[in-house]
Formats: C-alpha cells, sequence, structure tokens
C-alpha cells in the first residue's frame, strides 16, 4: 500500500474501502471481505446508514486498531451546529464501536458551515479524530472556510473520475496542503465506463482491467481513491494496482476524456442545495 501525508503529518492510505449504497444488511460481510483482502481505509457517513454495520467489521476483523484508517462524515446540521456536531460525531463513534476516528469530514458545504467547523476542531484539538476535512466543496467554498478558520481541511472528498478530472483544483488544493479524495471513480458506470475504448485499449497495453486502470490513474495523480465493491475477487483486483505504471503517454490519453463537469449534481445548482441543505437524518 502507498500513502499520502495529510497537512498535519498524519499517514493515510491513497487507496481504501468505501461503502456508499452498500445496504446495511450487507455491508458487515463487504467490510469483513474487504479487511481480509488487505485494505485498511474505509470511508463510510451518517447519511449512509451502515456505521454500525463497519463498526461489527472492525471488531471481528481482530485488526489492530492502530492498523485502521477510518472516515465518517458529518450530516449538515441545525442551529447549534457547535453543539450538535458534537452529538453527531459522539453518535457516529459510538455506532462505529471506536475511541476516535482517523479523518471526520463535513460531508457537504451547507447549514451553519462554520459552527460545524468550529465544532470539528475542537474534536481534533481534543484527539476524537486524528484529522478533520470535507467533502463536496468547490473552490470558492473552500477557500473561504481555509481564510476564515484556525485549521486548514486535511482532504476534500469530491467527485473524481475520468470524465471529471479536477486537475486543476487539486492543483489548488495542494498549493493549500488540502489532499483531494475522490469518491465515484468508476462514474458508477456511467458514459460506459467499464467498456471505453480508450480505457479498455490501454488495459489490454497493461495486461489490466478497466477498473484497474481507472484507480492507478487516480493514485498515480495523488488522488486518494475508495472504491466499492460487494465481490471478493472484485476487491481484490482493485486493491492490486501498485505493481504497474502508467505512462505519460497513457496519463495524457484518459487525460482527454475529461468532459468538464458532474455526472451526478452540481452542488451550485439551486435545487441539488435546497434538497440537501433541507435532509436531515433520523438519528
Amino acid at each position: 500500500m502507498q500513502f499520502t501525508t495529510l497537512n498535519n503529518g498524519v499517514a493515510m492510505p491513497l487507496l481504501g474501502f468505501g461503502v456508499y449504497q452498500i445496504p446495511a444488511e450487507d455491508t458487515e460481510r463487504a467490510v469483513s471481505d474487504a479487511l481480509a483482502a488487505g485494505y485498511r481505509l474505509l470511508d463510510t457517513a451518517a447519511a449512509y446508514g451502515n456505521e454500525e454495520a463497519v463498526g461489527r467489521a472492525i471488531k471481528s476483523s481482530g485488526i489492530a486498531r492502530e492498523d485502521l484508517f477510518v472516515t465518517t462524515k458529518l450530516w449538515v446540521q441545525d442551529a447549534p451546529a457547535e453543539d450538535n456536531t458534537r452529538r453527531a460525531f459522539e453518535t457516529s463513534l459510538n455506532k462505529l464501536g471506536l475511541d476516535h476516528l482517523d479523518l471526520y469530514l463535513m460531508h457537504q458545504p451547507f447549514g451553519d458551515v462554520y459552527g460545524q467547523w468550529r465544532a470539528m476542531e475542537a474534536l481534533n484539538r481534543e484527539g476524537g479524530t486524528r484529522a478533520i476535512g470535507v467533502a463536496n466543496f468547490y473552490p470558492d467554498r473552500l477557500i473561504d472556510l481555509i481564510v476564515n478558520n484556525e485549521i486548514t481541511p486535511a482532504v476534500n472528498q469530491i467527485e473524481t473520475h475520468p470524465f471529471f478530472q479536477r486537475a486543476g483544483y487539486q492543483d489548488l488544493m495542494h498549493a493549500h496542503g488540502v489532499r483531494i479524495q475522490s469518491w465515484g471513480g468508476f462514474a458508477e458506470g456511467r458514459n460506459g465506463l467499464f467498456t471505453h475504448p480508450v480505457l479498455a485499449e490501454i488495459g489490454e497495453e497493461c495486461d489490466r482491467s478497466v477498473a484497474q486502470i481507472v484507480l492507478r490513474w487516480l493514485t498515480q495523480r495523488g488522488v486518494i481513491a475508495i472504491p466499492k465493491s460487494v465481490r471478493p475477487e472484485r476487491m481484490a483486483e482493485n486493491i492490486d494496482v501498485f505493481g504497474f505504471e502508467l505512462t505519460d503517454e497513457q496519463m495524457a490519453r484518459i487525460a482527454t476524456l475529461d468532459t468538464g463537469g458532474s455526472l451526478f449534481f452540481d452542488h451550485h445548482d439551486p435545487e441539488v442545495v435546497s434538497w440537501l441543505a433541507k435532509r436531515r437524518l433520523d438519528v
């Protein structure tokens, strides 16, 4: 496994296992299989509804806590956001059965962002979480958060895949010490990703699957990736991406696939903002 160093010195695996859209009843088995395959970075969220199942898999694995890197995410909080953030954090921690997190992310750039961030800064200082970061923050929101607060986010988890590559934004984040993490790395198969001729051709050249090419492309750029699968054979395939490198020419061919826009939803769309900002979790 390769690692990246966050802006506070914490080492984070470049490749992990995500559990978004895995039903709670299937999550424990999937995470157990992922841990058996060698994954040590686990990514979940309060909004996914499967933190307890992730926690059960961690407990039954027998893997030392210090060998795991566990991330979960804070959903949009009502005022007073600082109090509610701390309660949400404690709820997630209890569901996971852990005494601390490795990374706590603000899931959406909505609600009382600054109240939420102040509470997250306090949790970080107290040792409740080794690092804090954000998700789905576009450049304007990220820079505004950085310049108006004490702790710079360690990570920004955003949609990143061959059709929405975020290269310029990655450069901006790097300049401010923020690591980029991908969600939707396989674009959920949209635009025919798994059979795309450019990716398939590079796969044939490297004797690798399209999924492996995409994950190697992400990690070779320094993008933290969290692929999801419920099939052990795919888990094993997805983690086996550090034994080869893409050439500059292959990386350039993949760069031509960038459309420059989301395949899912735009956080600048008023309807999207309204839906996300008003959604509340039943906890």
